[in-house]
């Protein structure tokens, strides 16, 4: 475990509008010709092969590859498909960078087989705001039914299916059901795509005979599903042989998970960050209204570069300053009044809350997010964390029983110089990341 990888272990992590998938291609009654290509799979990784996997993520993720080639013809089919349409899979590649560190590791943690970290580029490419004609939606294209089913909550504020984090660990409950179902990874990624029921079906037309995924007489799409993904296994195996340039992914997390206090507009917190609100957006595609605000919990995802920064600019502002604050808005209430009384813009207030209008006022009574201090002239701008003001920076990782007394001693600073650059740094939690200032 190389240095970078070690100090994130204890972390909680995760590293964007129709949706982005191949065509399915129908039977042709042609028989393509199946070239005889073999993949060495599984086997004991080399010592080379172990060092460079500790490095470049590709390497890892290859290492874990262990699925069969079951249907050659069709795999060979999705190659030729894939290497036609570069353009395509260099779109999802690049968004990839952001997820597939954490993608993963999860896959990794459960011992799934590592082809399923590709498997959002079969149904999304990797495009987390991809939405399907069946309202599927996220990387991993969750029906509506289905993710609630498996704990990703959607409503107005927050659709729990474009939540990386979320929905990614809800898609590995789900296959790890469909595995525990069928006892095969195929026949469990079948049931992914068409429904237990569908696979159930073609089992049951077998007459009690076992007939592995390539033979059972599933939904055309269904067939070339596997084979596609496959063919994508085979192409990070060696891009090369299929044209592409598959550049190194480092081997380390892309982003860290952050929690609020209080709820904050996404270009607040881009602007704290010192990022482009679009790549912000990107990492918290989850958020309806551009507010990092649920129900349950404010947590957003930062690059791991850019966690300090935040930390700085946001104590330095004023935690008080940027909030957003629910008010309670009645029926009939004029909003253009509303958005004047908390000096923002009436734009402003419909861009950042799923408010109901008619006629200019409110339609029913509602909880509305505005900005905790009202806008005033001469506000104070965002600084950027400058190297002659701010001082040098350390973190330190909580573990299972740490105190802010603890931590003060350890690091030989006051307590009050943690709480100062550590949004609602208590109750500690095992796995936060605080920001320890160098005494002296």
């Amino acid at each position: 475990m190389t240095p970078s990888r070690r100090f994130f272990a204890s972390l909680l992590l995760a590293t964007g509008l129709a949706t982005a998938v191949t065509p399915t291609l129908a039977d042709s009654g042609s028989t393509v010709p199946a070239l005889k290509i073999s993949y060495a799979l599984a086997e004991p990784a080399s010592d080379q092969i172990q060092a460079e996997a500790q490095v470049d993520l590709w390497a890892r993720i290859r290492s874990g590859f262990r699925l069969t080639e079951s249907d050659p013809a069709l795999t060979r089919v999705h190659e030729e498909w894939f290497s036609k349409h570069p353009a395509y899979l260099e779109r999802g590649i690049e968004r990839s960078r952001l997820y597939l560190y954490f993608i993963a590791e999860e896959v990794e943690k459960r011992g799934m087989p590592m082809e399923i970290a590709l498997l959002p580029m079969i149904e999304s490419a990797y495009n987390p705001l991809a939405l399907s004609p069946m309202k599927a939606s996220g990387i991993w294209q969750f029906i509506p039914a289905t993710g609630k089913v498996y704990g990703l909550k959607q409503n107005a504020w927050y659709d729990g299916r474009r939540d990386v984090i979320t929905a990614t660990r809800a898609a590995l409950d789900y296959l790890q059901k469909l595995h525990g179902m069928f006892g095969d990874w195929e026949l469990a990624l079948a049931a992914y795509n068409c429904g237990e029921g569908c696979v159930a079906r073609a089992q049951s037309r077998q007459q009690g005979k076992t007939v592995g995924y390539a033979r059972l007489k599933l939904p055309t799409e269904t067939r070339h599903y596997v084979p596609k993904l496959i063919a994508m296994r085979n192409i990070v195996l060696d891009p090369k042989r299929f044209g592409f340039n598959l550049e190194d992914m480092a081997n380390e997390p892309y982003f860290m998970q952050v929690t609020l206090s209080q709820p904050m507009a996404a270009n607040q917190a881009a602007r704290l960050a010192d990022m482009n609100l679009d790549e912000f957006l990107s990492l918290n595609p989850g958020f309806q209204h551009r507010v990092i605000y649920t129900d349950t919990h404010n947590v957003l995802l930062l690059p791991t570069e850019r966690v300090e920064t935040f930390q700085f600019n946001l104590h330095r502002q004023g935690v008080d300053q940027l909030s957003l604050r629910p008010y309670l808005a009645h029926r009939g209430e004029s909003a253009s009044k509303i958005a004047s009384q908390f000096g923002v813009t009436l734009g402003w207030l419909k861009e950042h809350n799923p408010v109901k209008l008619f006629k200019g006022k409110v339609a029913q009574a509602q909880s509305l997010l505005v900005p905790a201090v009202a806008a005033t002239a001469g506000k104070r701008k965002i600084q950027s964390v400058s190297k002659d003001k701010r001082p040098s920076m350390r973190t330190h990782t909580v573990r299972r029983g740490d105190t802010l007394d603890r931590v003060a001693k350890l690091y030989k600073v006051r307590i009050a110089d943690i709480r100062r650059w550590n949004e609602s740094v208590e109750p500690l939690q095992p796995g936060a990341i605080l920001a320890i200032p160098f005494s002296g």
